[in-house]
């Protein structure tokens, strides 16, 4: 008898030898929200730029000098940008120039661009010659808001249109959300990645990277927090965080090679961190801070370095807990915190100092305003002294118009601000800029004058100590759109239209008015939608009829001192979303009734009046109502006790004084009323 064959083991069951494939601390749902640029992804992305010294880069490409060079820009006996060769001699902003040039010899003082009384546009010159000529001079800062927009151009042209995400926090700072575009790179690199979740579940955990260690080239690695080891192997938001590294190496590279501007930058997991490990290492180098690495990079710091804890709050949390470190602020529990400082502002700092930050990366990229202003000391004191630096303000504030595209009709502002002090005494005029015409620097100026002008008329006007003009409210432009020259036919063209009509046709004579009729009774309430449209139209053109006082209320407008806010009026967050409201009455539209199917309509047996069924219901009860109105006449209204012959005043007729009114009643009156006391 032969012995059974041995039992083969199942390919699905793994033998005990056999190793399980690692899993990830990451799901395909985390993988799912990076490609959004969820905030809610843990393997989120986000890079801060910062151009280094940029004022100082600006003035050191622009003179074609070595960057190794010292350099300073100097604004009036003041510096304001110092770059990091003249850094190592021990100079910062507190110093005058004379000082500074004490301390390094070697130093190229460049004074920034300034406008002169009676220019129309910026120039360079010497410093000393512009310190003495302080009074009749206003700096500009265009060449460096011209090279800024330049760079972001650049940032914008080198990453991927349909993936970016830019945000320009200031001049010299950008914010890049990078999730979506390492999304789309790992799902390249990492087959293992393309694949629908096992059962369809996305809560299923990712196979972890094939790699054990990751090539971080150049970069600062933020030491890992205490208990975590180099030696582990990495995960996804290793991977994910390398693969943004090598996007931001390659566009710092890009500025570098053709601007000529270096830069610093710091990636992490939110906009905080990743602002932080930017001014981590300057100049030119780039800090990556893990998710592992992330307690250990905030202990490091004082709190007070953290954006809005540099204030009041920052001052009220040291005297709290008598520290300015991070490091000593996390063993504080959150009760503590919640208890000293209040609910709200307890859990945000405990999140806060543990790296913690959900703002997202918004494109800002358009201006809303443009302002252009000037201190006076001393005083000025004449029309003629203002309106010259009117002329500047506007010749400044056109050519950033330019810039913006006003003269394609891109972009323009709608209206015009004058700020005006006066001691302590601030008075503002705004008005429209015109729409029908293109923005010139002469229109532009003239404008100005005129808001000038009603201040003057107000009233103690000089001395001015400040002068400000701004303009906002800025829309798109119309686009390819004719004048009305355009819908004009002349010449032959005129002719060959009049030709080509038939002679025997007669112009229709212009529709009738029709009267409004007011019908009485119950009909007044159950009437059609069409009569309620001809009631509105009757009030429109009524109200057509008396334009005059709606120039004298634009007048009235005009004449008022006003200082305008840009305000954005965000949804309430405790009412539905709009498409969920539902609006109080529905609106009615003729061409929506007309295009209706004459088969869907119901023909009223009485009337003969056509409507969509949806009307059947109020259209009988219209007729219900008048016949009962028909059968039943209307009784006679009984006359009040107060208003009966015998109790009338003098025992006369009850008729009053005015047509229909009823005579005053002498009685007191009854319970629960009040008799009331006019004037």
């Amino acid at each position: 008898m032969s012995s059974p064959p041995p039992f083969a083991s199942s390919p699905n069951i793994p033998s005990p030898t056999t190793r399980l494939p690692r899993r990830s601390a990451y799901t395909y749902k985390h993988l799912s929200l990076l490609s959004h640029s969820s905030p809610a992804s843990p393997l989120r992305v986000i890079a801060h730029i910062d151009l280094d010294a940029f004022y100082a880069q600006c003035e050191t490409v622009r003179l074609g000098l070595s960057p190794t060079k010292p350099l300073a820009v100097q604004q009036w006996q003041g510096l304001i940008a110092i770059n990091y060769p003249a850094r190592e001699y021990g100079l910062n902003r507190h110093v005058t120039v004379a000082e500074a040039k004490e301390k390094c010899p070697e130093l190229i003082c460049q004074h920034v661009a300034t406008w002169k009384e009676g220019d129309t546009k910026w120039s360079y010159g010497d410093g000393d010659e512009a310190f003495k000529e302080i009074a009749s001079r206003k700096v500009s800062l265009d060449p460096y808001r011209l090279q800024s927009r330049r760079i972001l151009a650049l940032i914008k042209e080198f990453l991927p249109a349909e993936t970016q995400r830019v945000e320009k926090a200031s001049i010299d700072e950008v914010f890049l959300d990078l999730s979506a575009q390492v999304h789309g790179i790992m799902l390249e690199r990492y087959a293992e990645l393309r694949g629908p979740p096992p059962y369809g579940d996305p809560s299923e955990p990712l196979a972890r990277p094939p790699s054990t260690a990751l090539d971080w080239a150049a970069d600062a690695l933020v030491d890992l927090d205490e208990g975590r080891a180099e030696e582990e192997d990495p995960d996804w938001d290793d991977v994910a965080m390398l693969v943004a590294s090598e996007i931001v190496r390659d566009v710092r590279r890009e500025v570098f090679e053709k601007l000529h501007f270096t830069c610093s930058a710091g990636i992490g997991r939110n906009k905080m961190l990743a602002k932080l490990g930017s001014a981590h290492k300057k100049p030119n180098n780039q800090t990556v801070i893990r998710n592992r690495a992330v307690k250990q990079f905030m202990s490091g710091f004082k709190f007070t370095k953290i954006r809005n804890l540099g204030g009041k709050l920052g001052d009220e949390v040291v005297a709290a807990f008598n520290t300015d470190t991070v490091s000593d602020l996390l063993p504080i529990p959150i009760e503590q915190l919640k208890k000293t400082l209040g609910d709200d502002t307890g859990s945000w700092l405990y999140s806060i100092i543990r790296g913690e930050d959900s703002s997202e990366v918004n494109p800002r990229t358009q201006i809303k305003s443009m302002l252009s202003a000037k201190s006076f000391r001393p005083s000025i004191n004449s029309l003629d002294v203002a309106s010259k630096w009117l002329r500047i303000f506007v010749a400044d504030i056109h050519s950033r118009l330019v810039e913006e595209g006003v003269l394609e009709n891109k972009r323009r502002p709608k209206t015009m601000n004058l700020h005006h002090r006066q001691g302590a005494q601030t008075r503002s005029k705004s008005a429209p800029i015109p729409m029908g015409r293109a923005i010139t620097e002469e229109g532009l100026f003239e404008l100005a004058k005129a808001l000038l002008a009603q201040v003057i008329v107000d009233g103690r006007a000089w001395p001015c100590a400040n002068l400000s003009l701004s303009v906002g409210g800025f829309e798109e432009g119309v686009q390819g759109n004719k004048g009305i020259g355009g819908f004009l036919v002349r010449g032959d063209d005129a002719k060959a239209l009049q030709n080509a009509q038939p002679k025997d046709e007669a112009t229709p004579p212009p529709a009738a008015k029709r009267r409004r009729v007011d019908d009485g009774g119950i009909a007044r309430f159950f009437g059609s939608r069409e009569q309620s449209r001809e009631s509105s139209m009757g009030d429109s053109e009524h109200r057509h009829t008396m334009p005059h006082l709606a120039e004298q209320a634009d007048e009235n407008v005009k004449d008022t001192d006003i200082i305008q806010e840009e305000r954005t009026h965000e949804p309430d967050p405790l009412l539905p979303p709009p498409s969920a409201q539902v609006a109080d009455t529905a609106p009615t539209s003729v061409t929506a009734q007309d295009d209706q199917d004459p088969s869907d309509a119901y023909v009223c047996p009485r009337c003969a009046a056509r409507m969509p069924f949806d009307e059947q219901a109020e259209h009988e009860d219209f007729h219900f109502a008048q016949d009962l109105q028909n059968e039943q006449p209307t009784p006679p209204r009984p006359v009040p006790p107060a208003l009966k012959p015998s109790t009338a005043r003098g025992g006369g007729s009850t008729r009053g004084k005015g047509r229909g009114r009823p005579a005053v009643a002498a009685s007191a009156p009854e319970k629960g009323q009040k008799r009331l006391q006019f004037s």
